[in-house]
């Protein structure tokens, strides 16, 4: 017995389930890893396969002039470099976003309602297990994913195990080789076993945004499940208000709305904010506690200049909204140019910096598809990552890439050429 435990142990290298599943090649962590590896071997990739943001110069320009002004103020530089911050954030940040949620938004929240997280993905680690997962009664709660494909990384945020279930969308057939997937309510159940229902919107990966009569009846099956509806607002409105179509922002005392800065602009500062009741937030905040122990200070430094004098909302409507809707049209014209004559749908753009191409009847799997672009070059990534807690076996998920177009519109244009390149030799058999 104490030879086969030891031989055990030396295979797992003494890690518990959790730290053997973080040791693992799974998900986000194995796709970024490959992504990561792929850019040191060939530093000249088109790169369209992450969600990092187009790099604006004006708006580099602004966030340098507010770090200086936190830079020439004594106390606020000693904030920014030597005191740690309350987990739930400081302050005086919380109350600016508070303010302008108010004024904005019309949404009835004070700085109790608000906390800071060190990016988005550390606020969902967070919020998925403390409504998913193990409870005091010993049943499992899950995540209910409403409309796949939806982001990849939630996927191994979970600490135990099959956090998550998805549904299966309406497929929306459009003119000009468009389509858009829209929630089946009728085929959508909520069992007992869900802690709480999530989306993202725009959605990461197909740049599809969830209209406000979906959002409205999600909001009604939270309400009559008694748990939560968490909105990942990483791409939406007020800020960056990365989105092309009329949305209107949705807050209630049963819902979570998560923002970030990353799509603003700000990524390296890994700000997150999460917008809940209070009784959430103090839950949220003690979580963070023990996972980070306090939030980074850059982004609520610059925030707090950015909401002061409401700059946040003109640099979302007047730079970042019309800079990526041009390039969403820009890429659109070169989607065109290149696939005509091939099998192909594009999803509705309607936010966020991202294509959703789906190719019917794909002869080869949407992975073997990302390995040939990456031979030539083009990193995307394969369309099959984002069917999280979909477990049914669906040739759609093989079919479908996600296309960054956040790079210059040239750059662009050559990977979109590729791609087509590649889809049609793959129709050929070839």
């Amino acid at each position: 017995m104490v030879e086969d435990s030891g031989k055990s142990q030396g295979k797992n290298n003494g890690l518990s389930r959790l730290g053997q599943k973080m040791a693992g090649d799974s998900g986000i962590v194995s796709l970024m890893d490959d992504l990561g590896q792929a850019l040191a071997l060939n530093p000249e990739m088109i790169f369209m396969g992450g969600g990092n943001p187009s790099r604006i110069t004006e708006l580099e320009d602004i966030f340098a002039e507010k770090l200086q002004a936190v830079l020439a103020d004594e106390r606020e530089r000693h904030k920014l470099f030597g005191i740690y911050q309350s987990p739930q954030g400081e302050l005086e940040f919380l109350q600016a976003v508070a303010r302008l949620l108010n004024e904005e938004l019309g949404w009835p929240v004070s700085a109790a309602n608000i906390a800071v997280s060190n990016g988005s993905q550390s606020a969902f680690f967070n919020l998925f297990n403390m409504f998913g997962g193990r409870q005091e009664d010993g049943s499992y709660k899950k995540i209910q994913l409403p409309l796949a494909p939806e982001y990849l990384g939630y996927a191994d945020v979970g600490v135990e195990e099959e956090l998550f279930v998805a549904a299966k969308p309406r497929i929306e057939e459009l003119d000009d080789n468009l389509f858009k997937y829209r929630v089946d309510f009728d085929e959508l159940n909520v069992g007992d076993d869900i802690g709480a229902i999530c989306v993202s919107r725009p959605t990461n990966p197909t740049g599809n945004v969830l209209t406000d009569g979906e959002i409205q009846k999600l909001d009604q099956l939270a309400r009559a499940k008694g748990i939560p509806l968490i909105i990942d607002g990483a791409y939406g409105t007020p800020f960056p208000n990365m989105i092309f179509s009329e949305a209107k922002a949705h807050w209630n005392e049963n819902t979570i709305v998560v923002f970030s800065f990353s799509k603003l602009g700000l990524p390296g500062a890994r700000t997150g904010i999460v917008v809940a009741n209070e009784d959430v937030i103090k839950a949220f905040t003690n979580t963070n506690t023990i996972v980070s122990l306090a939030s980074g200070t850059l982004g609520p430094s610059i925030g707090k200049q950015l909401f002061a004098d409401d700059s946040i909302l003109r640099i979302s409507n007047d730079i970042i909204r019309p800079y990526y809707e041009n390039a969403s049209m820009l890429a659109q014209d070169a989607v065109r140019q290149s696939f005509q004559g091939l099998p192909y749908r594009l999803h509705k753009p309607e936010g966020a910096m991202f294509f959703w191409l789906w190719f019917k009847d794909l002869p080869i799997s949407s992975e073997e598809l990302y390995q040939r672009l990456k031979s030539r070059g083009v990193l995307v990534v394969a369309g099959h990552h984002f069917f999280v807690g979909l477990e049914e076996d669906w040739p759609h998920k093989d079919e479908c890439l996600r296309v960054t177009y956040s790079q210059s519109p040239e750059v662009v244009a050559k990977g979109i050429s590729i791609i087509a390149e590649e889809v049609g030799k793959a129709y050929q058999g070839t």
